[in-house]
């Protein structure tokens, strides 16, 4: 399932996540770190893999189309339980 956000958006969520969390996910999927990173919005494609980003021209960034959303999945998923645990 596709899923359509603006590239600050993408960012805010990855700069909202906690410490250790690129690496959580890429070792959960089995992927390199960097293929984490593209996915948010990185471009070394060198030691990582394109994941279904499209990044088209327009306000706030642009727009971002994501094929997969489970990398995008797994990062809300850290957001909640973060807002779970400090609500304890």
């Amino acid at each position: 399932m596709t899923k359509t956000i603006t590239f600050n958006e993408l960012r805010r969520i990855k700069d909202s996540l906690p410490d250790g969390s690129i690496h959580r996910i890429a070792d959960e999927l089995n992927v390199t770190v960097q293929t984490v990173r593209n996915y948010f919005g990185g471009n070394n494609y060198e030691f990582g893999k394109n994941c279904g980003l499209h990044i088209e021209p327009g306000p706030d960034g642009g727009i971002v189309v994501l094929d997969n959303t489970t990398i995008y999945d797994m990062a809300m998923k850290i957001l909640e339980e973060e807002n779970l645990s400090a609500e304890e």
